[in-house]
């Protein structure tokens, strides 16, 4: 098998966390795992847009195992913009996992 067919040779610059590592070998067979994937491709999925305003403070599941997910903007002047993204937040992470996945977005300054 050459190393071009073998998508496990690829190796990351840095050393990962174990819940990164089976996030992304998780998603070469397309199964989204769980908190730690969303957090580690945030950039990918949620795009330059949204990814550049803000970034994942915390993850809470609650009593129906949804996702409560705390944004903190990277400027304050941000927040306003972001609450009205809210919606399409909550959507695009839906779509990633493929599932009714975020009870709620909210957002610490």
């Amino acid at each position: 098998m050459s190393n071009q067919q073998c998508k496990f040779n690829k190796r990351t610059s840095r050393p990962q966390t174990i819940a990164g590592a089976v996030g992304g070998l998780l998603r070469l067979f397309g199964v989204r795992a769980s908190d730690a994937d969303l957090v580690a491709r945030w950039d990918e999925i949620m795009g330059p847009e949204i990814a550049g305003l803000a970034t994942i403070a915390s993850i809470k599941k609650n009593r129906d195992n949804q996702f409560i997910v705390m944004l903190r903007p990277k400027n304050p002047a941000f927040t306003l913009q972001l609450s009205y993204m809210a919606d399409e937040i909550k959507a695009r992470i839906n779509k990633y996992f493929g599932r009714d996945a975020v009870a709620k977005v909210s957002f610490r300054k």
